[in-house]
């Protein structure tokens, strides 16, 4: 894979790949030197990307964050905001960021990976090495707690 064609993937999905990388790292610097640490490894040649490269990306970057966390332990800071947010959204940005850490990462990780990410159930179930129904289950289960956990929230739990 030459220099373009690395640029052409991370002006495309490091965005998504950062939030994915974010919502189980330790803290956001972590989050993002895992992300560059996978692009620098694609642009020496360490890594070869098979014929679906966004899945692979979020694979690779995954590995990355848990190989970390395994290193530094893990401590999460929500003082970091990971998510995107438009101006006057940023608490009800944190509020989706905690909510999201609440849930089980295998379905956090399904739902930042199919909203943030754009991926396919298909695509995630590569990414991920489950089958597509197990990521598309996970999605639905994760979305009915994240449902649930808002709903409590408006109420005053």
């Amino acid at each position: 894979m030459d220099r373009n064609q690395v640029r052409s993937l991370y002006e495309k999905h490091s965005g998504s790949l950062f939030a994915y990388a974010c919502s189980f790292s330790n803290s956001f610097a972590a989050a993002e030197d895992c992300v560059h640490q996978v692009f620098v490894r694609l642009l020496r040649g360490d890594l070869q990307i098979p014929d679906s490269p966004v899945p692979y990306l979020f694979r690779a970057v995954r590995n990355a964050v848990l190989n970390q966390n395994r290193n530094r332990g893990r401590e999460v800071d929500l003082d970091d905001l990971w998510l995107e947010t438009t101006a006057g959204t940023t608490y009800a940005g944190l509020e989706l960021q905690s909510t999201l850490q609440e849930l089980p990462s295998e379905q956090r990780e399904v739902i930042i990976l199919h909203i943030w990410g754009q991926l396919s159930f298909e695509e995630i179930g590569d990414a991920l090495e489950i089958s597509s129904n197990t990521a598309a289950s996970r999605y639905r289960y994760g979305l009915k707690k994240l449902r649930e956990q808002f709903q409590a929230v408006g109420k005053g739990k």
